[in-house]
Parts: C-alpha cells; sequence; structure tokens
C-alpha cells in the first residue's frame, strides 16, 4: 500500500493546491494522501487567514484523506526546522511512502543531491562557504560556490526560489532522520510564489490574501481560484490578518516588561533585537509598524514577524530545544494496528521497527474514517 505525504499551510487553499494533490496521487499512485499543515498560526510569522479547522475541512474536501498539524514550534520557524518538523510527524507515523512537494524545478534526483552535500556539511564545504563570506559573498552566494565545489553543477537560481528551497530542506530531513520516506517533486505551475496577479487559472496565495482583504474584495474573481467544493467555505469564518494581533502583541509586551522576563528568552529574539524592541516598547504600534521599528539589514520582515509571534505565543528557545530532542514530533501517537483493523494497512516493520513498551493506541485507519465522516 502506497501512501503519500504532503506538506502544505493551505492559506487559504486554492486550485494549486488542488492540482498538488491531484498530481501527486497520479505521480505515486497512492492508495491514500496525508497532508500535514500548520496550524493557526503559518511559517513567516503570522495568523493564518482562516482557522486550521476550516483549512483542514478544505483540504479533506479537495482530495487529502488526513490532515495533521505540525506543532507551532516548528510551523512557526525557520525553512530548516519547519520542514524537519514536518517530516518527522509525517516518518513517525510509520506508513507514509512518498513525500510529495511542489518546486519550481520538476527533477528529485537535484533536489536529494544538493540535500545530501547541506545535510552533512563536510569539511571541504565548511572550508568553502566560509571562504566565499570572508570575500564578501552573500551567504546564499557563498553556499552556491561551496555547493559547486562539492561536485553540484549548474545551479543557477536553484536555490533562488521558495518552493525549491523548502525542497531542499525536506529531503536534508529526510537524509538526517534516516527516513525510507522517498521524496517526489511536482513542478509548479501557475503563477509566481510572490505574483500578485490574480489572472490565469493558478494564482499564489499571497495574490489571493492580498484580494480578501480589499475593501471590496472582488468575489468572483478571488472564487475563481478555488476548487467548486470550497467555495462557500471562503465566507464561513472572518478572515484574519497580522494586524489583529496587534493590541494582544502590545498588551504581551508591557505585560512581560512589568514581569521583568526578558525578550530574549523568547526563539530567536537574540539580545541586540530584545533591547531594540525595548526601546521602542512604549511607541505605540501595530503589527506592521513594529516589524519596521525593528527592521534592519540584519533582521528581515519575516525573521521579525516570527520572533513577534514567538513573544506572542510564549514560545521559547528552550520549548524549541526540547521538541528538537524529542525527535521533532513528540506528540505523534505511534499508529500500531490490532489485526481487525489492520486490512493491509500496516506499519513497514522492516522500515519502521516497532518502538518497545508501546501499548497498542488504534490505527491510524480510524484516522482516515474520521477525517472523512466527521470532519
Amino acid at each position: 500500500m502506497k501512501i503519500t505525504g504532503i506538506v502544505a499551510e493551505y492559506n487559504p487553499f486554492h486550485n494549486g493546491h488542488a492540482y498538488q494533490i491531484k498530481k501527486a496521487r497520479e505521480v505515486t499512485g497512492c492508495d491514500y494522501c496525508i497532508a500535514v499543515i500548520s496550524g493557526d498560526f503559518v511559517q513567516r510569522g503570522e495568523v493564518a487567514v482562516f482557522s486550521k479547522y476550516l483549512r483542514t475541512k478544505m483540504a479533506l474536501l479537495c482530495g487529502a484523506d488526513l490532515v495533521l498539524e505540525i506543532p507551532s514550534i516548528f510551523a512557526v520557524s525557520s525553512a530548516e526546522d519547519f520542514a524537519a518538523g514536518a517530516v518527522a510527524l509525517l516518518d513517525q507515523l510509520g506508513v507514509v511512502t512518498h513525500l510529495c512537494f511542489g518546486s519550481e524545478m520538476g527533477e528529485s534526483e537535484r533536489f536529494m543531491e544538493t540535500a545530501a552535500i547541506l545535510a552533512d556539511e563536510p569539511d571541504s564545504f565548511s572550508a568553502k562557504l566560509k571562504e566565499g563570506l570572508s570575500e564578501g559573498l552573500s551567504w546564499p552566494q557563498a553556499r552556491v560556490r561551496a555547493l559547486e565545489a562539492e561536485g553540484i553543477s549548474d545551479l543557477g537560481n536553484f536555490l533562488e526560489t521558495p518552493n525549491n528551497l523548502l525542497g531542499v530542506e525536506y529531503c536534508k530531513a529526510l537524509i538526517r532522520q534516516k527516513s525510507p520516506i522517498q521524496p517526489i517533486t511536482i513542478l509548479r505551475k501557475g503563477n509566481g510564489y510572490h505574483s500578485q496577479d490574480l489572472t490565469g487559472e493558478l494564482a499564489s496565495a499571497s495574490a489571493i490574501r492580498r484580494e480578501i482583504f480589499k475593501e471590496e474584495p472582488d468575489f468572483s474573481i478571488l472564487l475563481s481560484q478555488v476548487p467548486d467544493e470550497i467555495r462557500s467555505l471562503f465566507k464561513a469564518e472572518v478572515p484574519l490578518q497580522p494586524e489583529d494581533l496587534s493590541d494582544l502583541l502590545n498588551y504581551r509586551l508591557l505585560t512581560l516588561k512589568r514581569d521583568g522576563i526578558p525578550f530574549s528568552v523568547f526563539a530567536d529574539v537574540s539580545n541586540d533585537l530584545s533591547d531594540r524592541l525595548e526601546s521602542k516598547l512604549y511607541e505605540q504600534a501595530d503589527w506592521e509598524e513594529r516589524i519596521r521599528q525593528l527592521k534592519s539589514r540584519q533582521y528581515t520582515y519575516t525573521r521579525i514577524s516570527r520572533c513577534l509571534l514567538h513573544i506572542l505565543l510564549g514560545i521559547t528557545d528552550e520549548m524549541v530545544l526540547a521538541g528538537k530532542e524529542a525527535g521533532f514530533s513528540p506528540l505523534c501517537p505511534d499508529p500500531r494496528f490490532s489485526q481487525k483493523q489492520s486490512r493491509g494497512f500496516k506499519r513497514n516493520k522492516k522500515a519502521y521497527p516497532d518502538p518497545a513498551g508501546h501499548k497498542d493506541r488504534g490505527c491510524i485507519q480510524d484516522a482516515f474514517w474520521y477525517s472523512k465522516n466527521v470532519i
């Protein structure tokens, strides 16, 4: 039995996501498709447009058989930790055979050979990387030169697009976690990742979000980018955007200051960024203004937004470290199977040996049934 995993955010779900699920089924010939997604907060450090429950329903109505949540400590994190958390969740299920992701390059081999170097980071690679940085190259430029020195040729702009970067991180996580899951990439179709154009059949999620938050969104254009099955759901909730968290953030910052808790205890918040934030603390600002206050060459928009969200959610460096030490997915139950429930949907015992001391926790097939019949 083949089971394909997909990592996504569905923020919100659109035609491109439906295309990926359909194509993943075709390419892998899978019997089931599992999507692991961010919860109510997404990787770039923002609140999701719709709740995780509504986005889950959208995915289930459009081809996914089961939707699982990436723990927020990794969902709101760097591309490396986001990928590691998602891959661990799929791997620890013990039943997933393929990981399918979209990319601007539809060649899985290129992702694996690049990831193999980055996962191991041999001394020769590290030395070449340091050399490039010392010569004034940017980190991405130095990395490309170091990879080429290791024999990875014709990189071009391979590592300059968001989907390709995430694809490499997925493959790197599979290698580091010694997972038997096979990576498969699908060539991305439609408008570019950052495109704001809503014409054509496959617009980007950012273009759709932009239209949603206009004072008078054009729902005829907006819903043309959404599968028929879920169009009514786009009016089921009030959409949220980062600005809606502004008052909560300001209250949180002032409360932490009152209680003498330094901002630097929270994940990714350096001492320097903590000092910069404290110097602007009593200047009332919304979410975007806070980021503009703190943004510099050293601190990107996305990093600052993630830091602010870590502070708001109480995600500390200690919590992230504990999650990593627990295998990135400590809350994922072991899907042991009873004879009555298995029906061929069994753990791959060779690839995933049964952990000692675990009692039977039921069957993941129950989760598929629950997804389709209850959610």
